[in-house]
């Protein structure tokens, strides 16, 4: 997982345990002064159900994690998880830091197998730790507490399959009916990207198709084949539409990005590119060779390098 995942992902547990800790630490007082009473223990935790945002279930277990009192679901009580034993449980195997509060890692439940993520809040009388408050949520139930993260436009590089990797120099370029009408192809393409309102394209190089995506229908894409990459009567199909302002590739840049593109394709008869993708919002380009690496750069990065760079890259 990236950098940037992984940071949006600590911040929105950051978000979600400075929302249930407060209540989760006030319940476990709670029960420390009924600590051992099964009845008394069912009362206050069910009393303080709402008090824990998006609850699902919440129980209380031992410090052998076997629970000790019913769940507490909001439909009221489930008698039959009394002296379940939760220890092998993915959140038992967690260390709760020393301030006595645990957000596990998600997990996927038993119950419908969903994906899921317990709270664990440590029980003390005194020095004398008694167990833990248990909290489970559905991650359905969790608000998403930040933004949308931004994908990063520094360079990227993926390993494709090890087996194509180890016969790459074993085959040649078998030139496609695309690549016997790469002009066509490629001037519709950039006609529709610049006029037409296509935002995303994922051009198949070797089977002779593209699968594009254009913003008054954006949650549908379209398969163009090569009969329709090769005839202009295409384009009439979709209307005139302004380049949108927030677009990250300059209008008139696209004319440059797909000929590097196509330059790519028969740059190499061994490595050569099989397909690529442009998306003019994010400015991300991603090109896949014949040894199934895939690079993601921006579109500047693209531009900037040389056909010797790109074949030996490929490699």
């Amino acid at each position: 997982m990236n950098e940037i995942l992984k940071n949006a992902i600590h911040y929105q547990r950051v978000a979600l345990a400075e929302m249930l800790s407060t209540p989760l630490a006030e319940l476990a007082s709670q029960c420390a002064e009924v600590w051992g009473s099964r009845e008394n223990m069912d009362i206050v935790l069910n009393d303080g159900f709402h008090s824990v945002p998006h609850c699902l279930f919440l129980y209380a277990m031992d410090i052998n994690g076997i629970q000790i009192s019913d769940n507490i679901s909001l439909g009221g009580l489930l008698p039959e998880h009394y002296g379940r034993d939760r220890s092998a449980r993915p959140y038992m195997r967690e260390v709760v830091p020393p301030w006595g509060f645990l957000l596990s890692d998600a997990y996927l439940s038993l119950r419908v197998n969903r994906p899921s993520l317990t709270a664990l809040q440590v029980v003390r009388r005194g020095d004398e730790v008694l167990g833990f408050i248990g909290a489970d949520f559905d991650l359905r139930d969790l608000p998403a507490t930040t933004e949308h993260y931004e994908e990063s436009a520094d360079w990227r590089q993926i390993k494709g399959d090890p087996s194509i990797r180890g016969t790459v120099f074993q085959q040649q370029r078998v030139e496609s009916l695309m690549d016997r009408n790469m002009d066509p192809a490629c001037a519709i393409l950039e006609d529709l990207i610049t006029e037409r309102g296509l935002f995303q394209a994922v051009i198949h190089f070797s089977s002779s198709r593209a699968t594009v995506w254009f913003m008054d229908d954006p949650y549908r894409y379209r398969i163009f084949d090569h009969e329709a990459l090769s005839d202009p009567d295409i384009c009439m199909l979709y209307p005139r539409c302004p380049y949108p302002d927030d677009a990250a590739i300059p209008q008139d840049k696209v004319s440059s990005v797909l000929n590097g593109m196509r330059q790519l394709r028969t740059a190499d008869e061994t490595l050569y590119l099989r397909s690529s993708s442009i998306n003019i919002f994010n400015g991300l380009i991603s090109l896949t060779f014949s040894c199934d690496g895939t690079h993601y750069m921006s579109w500047q990065e693209f531009l900037d390098k040389d056909m010797s760079f790109w074949v030996g890259c490929a490699a």
